[in-house]
């Protein structure tokens, strides 16, 4: 999965005359466009099959990036999943309206590659996700990340609030770190309180052929009791303060 310039500068940092990765890509660079003021995508719910848009079927309309490059395809591309809605001024108030509501201007390209699965967004998703946290966004980054890696998730964590999750691979172990990030001061600076949330339902799906012995809580303490079906443990989690690490001893 790639974004907006990914692939457009050699390890000089001097710009190509197209992307490193066209051929991953399916497109070639044209032209850039940004900081746009008014920008939209359209949700084409219409087009088929779109993995992009799982969790957003209610919406017509949402939020584009800030930055977009404009490209040509050179492979083939089923219907699109976002199009362009043309940036369109900001002030005065009786400008502010879209002068082309729709256009046949993909904003997302999907294909396969061989054994594999690629995905790239002409714009800047990863960068206005990050600065602006728009959950529509994280939607679509999610949504592309299953699709592209065509495989059932290593560990997947059902429950209230924001965690960040992490898998560490050992030899002989399985550990997952779940960091509380559920707080108003999430991404703006110094967290000033913690707000424990839970229970927690996590699912690990295990290394082929490896079976649990122990799994146990590291920073709360104590044995948890896992259900293990077709290859997977589902475990409860009851609480996460601020940090909590699952362990799994295996062999």
């Amino acid at each position: 999965m790639a974004t907006w310039e990914t692939s457009l500068y050699d390890e000089e940092g001097r710009e190509r005359g197209t992307f490193g990765l066209a051929d991953l890509f399916g497109v070639d660079y044209v032209g850039r466009e940004g900081p746009m003021q008014n920008a939209y995508l359209r949700l084409e719910h219409g087009g088929g099959e779109q993995p992009l848009l799982g969790g957003l079927e209610g919406a017509e309309r949402i939020v584009h990036g800030a930055y977009r490059l404009e490209v040509r395809a050179r492979a083939a591309f089923g219907p699109p999943a976002l199009t362009l809605v043309p940036s369109y001024p900001d002030l005065p108030m009786e400008e502010v309206y879209p002068r082309q509501v729709r256009t046949e201007t993909p904003e997302a390209y999907l294909r396969e590659v061989g054994a594999g699965r690629v995905v790239y967004f002409p714009w800047d998703i990863d960068r206005i996700f990050w600065e602006v946290l728009c959950v529509d966004h994280g939607k679509l980054l999610a949504n592309a990340v299953r699709w592209a890696t065509n495989e059932p998730p290593v560990v997947e964590v059902a429950g209230p609030g924001v965690l960040d999750v992490t898998v560490w691979r050992q030899r002989e172990s399985l550990t997952v770190h779940l960091v509380n990030l559920t707080n108003p001061m999430m991404m703006k600076g110094p967290v000033r309180e913690f707000l424990p949330v839970g229970p927690f339902e996590v699912t690990l799906r295990l290394p082929e052929g490896a079976r649990a012995t122990r799994t146990h809580l590291l920073v709360a303490g104590g044995d948890l009791e896992p259900t293990e079906e077709g290859g997977a443990l589902t475990l409860k989690v009851p609480r996460v303060e601020c940090h909590e690490v699952v362990a799994i001893d295996l062999r």
